[in-house]
């Protein structure tokens, strides 16, 4: 039997620094989605061999984020199932220099993954079903905010996927990624290599 994942977890600085890898968290995400699983068959899902799953599971296992599935497989065939059904991260909230190190890490992690998973819809949207070709969106809208606006833009989206996650699964439920992407138009918050604003890190030692 499935034991069911808690329902989400905050991520400590040792759990950040596990999930700072992109083929990680879309290996978390994908037991996540589809359930208990095996290295060979996140290999084939994801297109990695079946070594590289078999060290990211191990990786995730030792991070606390997944366990291995009690009564199920054999010694060379173990499975692996989600602990949590999601990572909370709020970086506001990092108390040290070190978990802020952890939490950027991890940052560019989950952008380069939704990213790869991004590219994956992309390649599917010349074959989805007419009603699933209306229904899904890839939009990309210029704003001027602040960081408060920011964040306040990003909270309140967040809010209204909370409701449609919380709600009963309707009559031909699929799963479905809803993405949320917040950050400054690239060179507007973190000036261009080059330019006359740029600051030139400093050599080891100096």
């Amino acid at each position: 039997m499935t034991t069911a994942p808690e329902p989400d977890v905050e991520l400590d600085t040792a759990a950040l620094r596990v999930l700072a890898h992109p083929l990680r968290i879309n290996v978390l995400a994908l037991l996540r989605r589809e359930g208990p699983s095996t290295a060979t068959k996140v290999a084939g899902e994801l297109g990695i061999n079946p070594g590289a799953a078999s060290y990211h599971l191990r990786r995730l296992a030792a991070g606390g984020l997944i366990a291995e599935e009690a009564g199920r497989g054999t010694g060379r065939e173990r499975w692996w199932r989600a602990v949590h059904r999601q990572s909370l991260h709020d970086p506001a909230a990092s108390e040290s220099a070190e978990q802020q190190e952890a939490g950027r890490a991890y940052a560019h992690a989950v952008a380069l993954a939704a990213a790869e998973r991004l590219r994956a819809a992309a390649r599917e949207v010349p074959l989805l079903p007419g009603e699933w070709a209306d229904a899904s969106a890839f939009g990309d809208f210029a704003l001027r905010l602040n960081p408060a606006d920011a964040a306040r833009l990003r909270d309140e989206v967040f809010a209204v996927i909370a409701r449609y996650r919380e709600a009963a699964d309707s009559a031909g439920a699929v799963p479905v990624t809803a993405q949320v992407q917040v950050f400054p138009v690239p060179g507007a918050a973190v000036p261009r290599a080059g330019h006359r604003d740029a600051v030139v890190p400093r050599a080891a030692g100096s």
